[in-house]
């Protein structure tokens, strides 16, 4: 039976909350995974680069293999080397007590992980597209929500003691095997959709592209240094308790999965350029609060405008990178790696500024790049052929 549009609009989503649930069962489980290799935090962060390594890998092939055979068979081959690699870290650790294996076992994680974010992310554009209205950040906000699920599973293995392996094995399965069962429902493969007139050109020397990348780069180091420093920004800038800083991070969180899920309203109504240069505001002025306020109303005031205008760059860039539906794999490639290249430079980069000027002053970094976001914004504006606000 030819699947649906509301069906792949499910799978989509499906998908993209599998991903999260996968990423934060790896991450729940980084602390036992240093106990069992006994390493010190910079072996660790060695160690957790394989995984970075991994996507930055897959990222750029990503797009020519979609374009060779589909959006769904690149999911499904993700999801297979997701699944080995997670496996094969936990035995590798856990079992074996061997560094190099878990190493194996997270660069294959990465490999998957790259393979499957693209493809997921070109399947959700050509929903959207064929929809006629924004839904690509409500599938990021399923992702945040697999990983809120998945951390959540986590802490309570965790808690009980179960063994790492039997989690991470099961976790890998069930997903593998649900993943397999959905994306059945992708959207079938059309010829016109891997045509491209004239010769083949690489999305790497388009302009328009780039400039997405850049907006996308922002906007993922304004969620990345919330990630990775905000808790401890918090609580070295203003002595804040360990869990105030925990909680000033959920307050992110929460912020950018509400806008995640009611921003498409804005975007059908306003267009992209003008919701997405309201969240470089937002985020500008969320950063500056957080950073400034000293006052806990304004700080907590200043994470949640931070939040939410975090909350749409990122998936927003997808969209706009996948308005022609015979480039989009190429080009939200392209975007993706440039995009996640935010998540590997930023945090070290920002650890080290904040070596020399504290913490929470290195965030205002985030106030600074907004400037090249609002208008590397201009590009992001629908390609020809598509109106800036959608259609119902």
């Amino acid at each position: 039976m030819t699947p649906t549009l509301p069906s792949s609009k499910r799978s989509v989503a499906a998908v993209f909350a599998l991903n999260g649930v996968l990423m934060a069962s790896l991450i729940s489980r980084i602390p036992s995974l240093r106990e069992r290799l006994d390493l010190d935090n910079g072996a660790l962060g060695l160690l957790l680069l394989a995984i970075a390594a991994g996507s930055v890998l897959a990222l750029p092939t990503a797009g020519r293999l979609i374009a060779r055979t589909s959006a769904a068979d690149v999911v499904r081959a993700g999801a297979v080397v997701c699944a080995a690699g997670l496996i094969t870290c936990a035995l590798g650790a856990f079992a074996g007590g061997s560094v190099a294996v878990a190493a194996v076992g997270l660069f294959l994680f990465g490999v998957g992980s790259g393979l499957w974010d693209v493809a997921m992310n070109v399947e959700g554009a050509e929903v959207e597209r064929l929809l006629g209205r924004t839904i690509m950040p409500r599938f990021h906000a399923g992702w945040s929500f697999g990983n809120i699920g998945g951390a959540g599973v986590g802490v309570a293995m965790a808690a009980t003691g179960a063994p790492v392996v039997a989690h991470l094995t099961a976790v890998s399965v069930l997903a593998l095997v649900t993943v397999l069962v959905v994306v059945r429902d992708f959207l079938p493969v059309r010829p016109e959709e891997h045509h491209e007139e004239g010769p083949p050109r690489s999305a790497w020397t388009e302009p328009r592209t780039l400039a997405i990348g850049l907006m996308v780069l922002t906007f993922a180091i304004a969620e990345g240094s919330a990630n990775d420093w905000l808790s401890l920004a918090l609580i070295d800038g203003y002595d804040a308790r360990h869990w105030v800083g925990v909680g000033g991070y959920a307050v992110f969180v929460t912020a950018m999965s509400l806008g995640r899920l009611f921003g498409p309203i804005a975007l059908d109504r306003l267009g992209r350029r003008v919701v997405l240069w309201i969240s470089a505001a937002a985020v500008a002025s969320g950063t500056l609060l957080t950073v400034l306020g000293e006052r806990t109303p304004l700080v907590v005031l200043g994470i949640l405008v931070w939040g939410l205008g975090a909350a749409l760059g990122f998936p927003v860039g997808m969209s706009a990178a996948a308005d022609d539906p015979r480039r989009s794999a190429a080009r939200v490639s392209v975007v993706s790696t440039v995009g996640y290249a935010a998540f590997l430079t930023g945090p070290p980069l920002l650890g080290a500024l904040g070596d020399r000027v504290g913490t929470l002053d290195a965030l205002l970094v985030v106030t600074v790049l907004m400037v090249p976001a609002a208008v590397a914004v201009l590009a992001a504006a629908p390609a020809p052929g598509r109106v800036d606000v959608p259609t119902r």
